[in-house]
């Protein structure tokens, strides 16, 4: 594993939650907002287990209807509970102190 996908791995979960934030996505469509956002890395192979895993710990829950338009297969949408919403909001409270206490180091060397 890559030192990039082992970091990735400790803030992918505050992502995804927060790109579902103000609406609900479809598994594919949050691999694209991951790809747009420049997490270009992200495989879709390990967005579906994530979000079972979410799904299972109530972060999450997800509603099968049909592809808007003709065709295509149904799809799930997901959106955030209560709980993934408080979850979202402690990650952005700790990547923040994380992000400037990281920031610091790499900028000053810590002095």
């Amino acid at each position: 594993m890559t030192t990039q996908s082992q970091m990735l791995k400790g803030i992918l979960e505050g992502c995804i939650l927060s790109l579902m934030e103000h609406r609900e996505v479809y598994g594919y469509e949050l691999g694209t907002l991951l790809e747009d956002s420049g997490l270009t890395f992200v495989s879709e192979g390990s967005i579906y287990p994530l979000l079972l895993r979410m799904q299972k710990e109530q972060l999450i829950e997800g509603t099968i209807r049909p592809a808007p338009g003709a065709g295509g297969p149904p799809r799930k949408y997901y959106n955030l509970t209560d709980k993934g919403r408080n979850i979202l909001q402690q990650f952005k409270e700790h990547w923040g102190t994380l992000k400037d206490s990281v920031d610091h180091i790499l900028t000053r060397g810590g002095q």
